[in-house]
């Protein structure tokens, strides 16, 4: 049974944060997500914490500003997700707006299928074939843990520097530099940068060691801030935390999108998704331009939307962000055959519905898309809360190595369970790496049913019970008098996300009617219940991807959003879970 708790919170601050000029609902929002006081709403770029913090960053600036001056060659190595493609495409508009426009700057990015993840030496060996030939390598999003990778670069006459915010394993790669704020001995406070937020801070402080050299003053220098849409979008996509430095980068990303000024190739993906830029939120980067863009290193190559995201002419985006969204309706596709395949297999194995015996779920197919098992891994995750390891073979033809994504819970740190278990069984493990929430890993096939049971083990030993119990946190009942389209403006401004979590209200209602759409939502007819909520309206309420009838009298939790049709805006109930403990019995 799923339990449901309030989010506590300091009526105090609440009052504090309200007199300071916020809304008495924000107000009460932000107490419970641990603002303090009203100066820290303030979420301009003058706040952002400075990158003289964040490890090597100003040594490493300035070794790119040598780099630019002497004109030689770099390649940009990047990740084949949101996140490593828009690292790799402010790194590479980044570059050229201070002073790289006659230096030769490439980008590659490996295939995921042939290459794998990182800076591996197959990748070192393709990059020393470009030409021109590079003389720096520079990653984005991956490298920390790329000793062979590196090793392999300075064999072959190559400097490597090393952005990335990925846990790095019990060696560094010799690299000419590393910037990442969770390297050893780096004290940057924000741990949550994500792979793209890395690279923005270097050329932050790249600008300010070209000013110091006298190539720009602070009226004439380029405008990187001009970048922070794409700094935005990877960041929200690859779920990094929201914290108040990364809630900074977010909402100014989000402004240049607002207003129209963001990159041509965002533009582009707003408008194959169906969104309205101008009224773009963090939802709508996450889950409707993020995994579009996302769908090329899934099936495709990511080549082509960094490609979109440095295309500069709007004909050359539309076209590339519609062959993009075509991709992802191709992955939608894939991704629901595997979460059928994989519920069949748990069922079979009596697993689905006995799974208060298991702590951790691992499966893999022969069938299986290794470009999309991360995502069946999630909804496995979300479906049955347990961590959940989802494989596919390895390589073009399959082989006889199998390719992992698994996502974790809250609480499971992934990649340290991954650690353990190789610690435990040296060489099961043949490669891995990632973070609390997500992690990749390499086996070989004939070692699944041996990583299954070790990784079950250590997972019974650091899961305990409470963990495993899905608990509802939601912001408690919302007033009658917010049920209305300005309220879902106000909640849609705002920057929500991973460890800042958009609101979810608690209250109980009256079903009206209900029925499904497409045969898998969902959607209701509900009238409030409640002191002075007796005579209200019914509104339209849709629980995605939920079949199961309601009774006549329920307590939801849901999300409350304007939803726009015809010009007309209406109020509408995203139903995220459903009490059943405190069912009215008629």
């Amino acid at each position: 049974m799923s339990q449901f708790s309030q989010r506590p919170f300091s009526e105090r601050t609440a009052t504090w944060l309200q007199q300071s000029g916020l809304h008495p609902l924000l107000a009460r929002l932000y107490a419970a997500r641990g603002i303090n006081a009203p100066e820290e709403l303030s979420l301009e770029l003058k706040n952002l914490i400075s990158p003289i913090e964040l490890k090597n960053c100003i040594a490493t600036a300035s070794i790119l500003a040598e780099i630019l001056e002497k004109k030689e060659p770099m390649l940009v190595v990047a990740d084949y997700d949101c996140d490593g493609a828009t690292a790799c495409a402010v790194a590479v508009r980044g570059l050229k707006m201070l002073g790289g426009s006659e230096t030769p700057i490439q980008f590659l990015v490996p295939n995921r299928f042939t290459m794998g993840y990182g800076l591996t030496p197959e990748v070192v060996e393709l990059a020393a074939q470009q030409i021109p030939r590079p003389k720096y390598l520079i990653t984005v999003d991956n490298g920390i843990a790329s000793e062979a990778g590196v090793d392999r670069a300075r064999e072959l006459g190559m400097e490597v520097i090393v952005t990335d915010h990925h846990l790095p394993g019990d060696r560094l790669p010799k690299a000419y530099a590393i910037v990442n704020p969770n390297q050893p001995g780096c004290t940057f406070p924000s741990k949550a940068l994500a792979g793209v937020g890395v690279m923005f801070y270097l050329l932050v402080a790249l600008r300010a060691e070209l000013r110091k050299r006298g190539k720009f003053t602070s009226e004439n220098q380029p405008k990187i801030e001009g970048l922070l849409d794409l700094v935005a979008l990877g960041t929200v996509a690859d779920v990094a935390q929201l914290d108040r430095n990364n809630r900074i980068l977010v909402s100014n990303g989000l402004k240049r999108i607002r207003s129209g000024v963001s990159q041509a190739g965002i533009q582009a993906l707003f408008q194959v998704a169906i969104r309205d830029p101008r009224k773009a939120n963090t939802f709508d980067l996450g889950f409707a331009v993020g995994p579009r863009l996302n769908a090329a290193g899934r099936l495709a190559d990511m080549t082509l939307g960094i490609r979109l995201l440095l295309s500069d002419k709007p004909d050359e985006a539309l076209e590339l962000a519609q062959e993009l969204d075509r991709i992802n309706r191709e992955r939608r596709v894939i991704e629901t055959g595997m979460q059928e395949t994989a519920l069949a297999h748990l069922a079979e194995d009596q697993l689905a519905s006995n799974m208060d015996g298991r702590t951790s779920i691992c499966l893999w197919h022969p069938q299986w898309h290794q470009g999309v098992v991360g995502i069946v891994a999630s909804r496995l995750k979300e479906r049955f809360n347990r961590p959940a390891i989802v494989f596919a073979p390895a390589g073009e033809n399959g082989g006889d190595e199998l390719r992992g994504s698994g996502r974790s819970l809250t609480g499971f740190h992934l990649r340290d369970a991954l650690d353990i278990v190789s610690k435990r069984e040296p060489g099961l493990i043949l490669k891995f790496g990632g973070h609390a929430m997500a992690a990749g890993l390499t086996i070989k096939k004939s070692d699944f049913e041996k990583f299954d049971l070790l990784f079950q083990e250590v997972a019974n030993e650091l899961l305990s019970p409470e963990l495993l119990e899905r608990l509802h946190i939601h912001d408690g009942s919302l007033p009658l008098s917010e049920f209305n389209p300005q309220t879902g403006d106000l909640l849609a401004e705002e920057i929500w996300g991973q460890g800042f979590p958009q609101p979810i209200f608690y209250g109980e209602f009256e079903v009206i009617q209900q029925s499904l759409m497409k045969e898998k939502h969902l959607r209701l007819q509900l009238r409030p219940i409640g002191k002075g909520k007796v005579e209200s309206k019914p509104f339209t309420g849709v629980w995605f991807n939920h079949t199961q009838t309601l009774p006549s009298k329920a307590n939801l939790a849901y999300r409350l959003v304007t939803d726009r049709y015809q010009g007309q805006a209406r109020v509408q109930l995203m139903i995220e879970a459903h009490d059943e403990s405190s069912d009215i019995l008629e």
